[in-house]
C-alpha cells in the first residue's frame, strides 16, 4: 500500500511539473511574439476620424458623428463642461446649426501623436460661421469669424478609433 501511494505521489508530481513546464512555455511564446504598429497608419486612421467629424459641422449636420465618439465620451467648450457628446448635441451643437447658413474651416491644422491604444490630436483652424437673417426677430444675416483649437484623446475600441475626450476653446478675430 505504501509502494503505491509513493508510485502514485511520484506520478501526480510528475504531471503537476509537466503542466507547469508547458504553461511556462506558452508563456514564453506569448512573451516572444513581436507586434508591429504601424505608427504613420493609425495616425492616419485617427485623422479620418477627426476629418469625419469636422465634415459634418461643416455640412451642418450631426449625421454620422455618434459613431466617431464613445457613448461616455466627454466634451469642453469653451470652459464649459457640455457633458457627454449626446448631452453636448441635444443642448448645444445641434440647436445651433439649426441657425447656420454656413459653418467652414480653413487654415486647418492637425497634429497626431499615437501611443499604444491611445492618441491625442491638437487641432488650430480659423472657423466662419454665417448666421441666418431672421426677419421674424429683426435680425439680419451676419458673419462670425473666430479662431480655434481643439484638442481630443481617442481610444481604439475592438479596432476602431473612437473620441473619448473633446474640449475646443476659440477667440473671435477682430471684425
Amino acid at each position: 500500500m505504501k509502494l503505491k501511494k509513493s508510485v502514485l505521489l511520484i506520478l501526480l508530481s510528475f504531471a503537476i511539473i509537466s503542466s507547469c513546464k508547458n504553461k511556462e512555455k506558452v508563456e514564453v511564446e506569448t512573451l516572444a511574439k513581436e507586434v508591429v504598429i504601424d505608427i504613420e497608419s493609425e495616425k492616419q486612421s485617427v485623422e479620418k476620424v477627426m476629418k469625419a467629424y469636422k465634415d459634418a459641422i461643416q455640412n451642418l449636420t450631426t449625421e454620422g458623428t455618434f459613431e466617431l465618439f464613445t457613448p461616455d465620451a466627454t466634451v469642453f467648450e469653451q470652459g464649459k463642461v457640455e457633458g457627454t457628446y449626446k448631452d453636448y448635441i441635444d443642448h448645444h451643437l445641434g440647436p445651433e446649426l439649426g441657425h447656420f447658413k454656413s459653418f467652414t474651416f480653413s487654415d486647418y491644422e492637425i497634429n497626431t501623436t499615437v501611443n499604444l491604444s491611445y492618441a491625442y490630436t491638437t487641432e488650430n483652424y480659423i472657423y466662419t460661421i454665417v448666421l441666418k437673417g431672421d426677419e421674424a426677430k429683426g435680425t439680419q444675416e451676419r458673419t462670425i469669424e473666430s479662431k480655434g483649437v481643439a484638442t481630443s484623446i481617442l481610444e481604439k475600441i475592438n479596432g476602431e478609433w473612437k473620441i473619448i475626450h473633446s474640449h475646443t476653446s476659440f477667440k473671435k478675430l477682430k471684425q
